[in-house]
């Protein structure tokens, strides 16, 4: 019986002897004053006197403060700070953990797509990028930043680009689904014609914009704000498709982080018919817009689909194409998914080794 047992723990656990990669870890600084050493005296000051200014007044980020503090993991709490702010409780219960070998931050702080004050975003910007560097990066080689930018602010998203492109430690730009407007429009171009000049990919990561949270308004509850997170991502897919993003830029690649994945093998299909009755509305379009979903956009496995056939997850992953997905954890919120057990079907080794290695390296265009 002992023998079973152990050797169903190596079953478990040998997936991960060559080590993974986790395209979603939530950094956090240690205090509200984390940010002030990356930020010129001018913006401390307007911090402490002023505090942030949002997109819309009077709205925090965390709209169920109290359902799980920060959204985060109970256990995930270091002494002295919030969850993500420690880097050796972040080696110990998860880079350690679950032989993680590669890891892309994705910051939630400080400026979510920028706020009102611009200038005050961009400051805020560049501090994330420095801090993400001096406090996660430069001290843990397994560990990647994202160049945050703000996009409502073209010439200085184009200058931070610029500024991080032959950093290697950098390994895409964030942008967040909430933005402005989706990100096909125009204004957005030259943030996406920078990042493609240099080979980053765009991260799109669950956040940004506090507005009505679905189109009929703000939901009653946190289960309806959670999946609304699936929609944003949606509209920021067909926006970029149907805006001729693709065919002006070929070579952009776009992440979309922390939002499902099966839901696009409908959205393709759907698209494509309307494409088929109505291409005449997006004349320039060269393909179908499932050609570009297959081949411009990225997905991170988190929150995983869980049909009540595990195996069913071979088949979804399978129109997805296998070559799109990336392993994410979303360390260390809630809905963490452990790497060992999040994917109950029974997975082939070349897809694992897809899954959660290769896919990544590839995208992230890690040697």
């Amino acid at each position: 019986m002992n023998d079973m047992i152990a050797s169903r723990k190596q079953s478990v656990r040998s997936p991960f002897s060559a080590g993974i990669s986790d395209s979603d870890i939530h950094p956090a600084p240690k205090d509200r004053y984390g940010l002030h050493p990356y930020i010129s005296k001018r913006w401390r000051d307007h911090l402490d006197q002023y505090g942030e200014l949002g997109i819309e007044a009077l709205a925090g980020g965390y709209l169920y403060d109290d359902y799980i503090p920060w959204a985060c993991r109970r256990d995930a709490w270091p002494a002295g700070g919030p969850p993500g702010s420690d880097l050796a409780f972040m080696r110990k219960q998860h880079l350690d953990a679950n032989n993680v070998v590669f890891g892309v931050l994705e910051p939630m702080v400080g400026v979510g797509n920028g706020g009102r004050n611009l200038d005050l975003s961009n400051a805020l910007a560049t501090a994330l990028n420095d801090w993400q560097i001096a406090e996660f990066v430069e001290p843990e080689d397994r560990l990647r930043a994202s160049v945050v930018v703000v996009p409502d602010d073209a010439v200085s998203s184009v200058a931070e680009i610029e500024k991080r492109a032959l950093d290697a430690r950098f390994v895409q730009v964030q942008i967040f689904t909430g933005t402005t407007e989706p990100l096909g429009h125009r204004r957005y171009r030259p943030t996406l014609e920078a990042a493609a000049h240099h080979g980053f990919p765009i991260g799109m990561h669950v956040g940004g914009r506090l507005s009505a949270r679905t189109a009929s308004g703000w939901p009653s509850y946190y289960c309806e704000n959670h999946l609304f997170n699936t929609f944003a991502a949606q509209t920021q897919i067909m926006s970029l498709i149907l805006d001729g993003v693709f065919d002006q830029l070929p070579s952009l690649k776009v992440i979309i982080i922390e939002s499902g994945c099966a839901w696009s093998i409908e959205l393709g299909h759907r698209l494509d018919m309307l494409w088929q009755r109505m291409g005449s509305e997006v004349a320039s379009l060269k393909h179908p817009p499932s050609h570009y979903l297959h081949q411009n956009f990225y997905f991170s496995t988190q929150p995983v689909e869980e049909p009540d056939n595990p195996d069913e997850l071979n088949y979804l992953f399978e129109q997805i194409g296998w070559d799109r997905l990336l392993y994410a954890s979303d360390y260390p919120h809630w809905d963490f998914d452990d790497p060992r057990y999040a994917f109950k079907a029974r997975i082939s080794e070349e897809h694992k080794a897809m899954l959660f290695r290769e896919n990544a390296k590839k995208v992230y265009r890690i040697l």
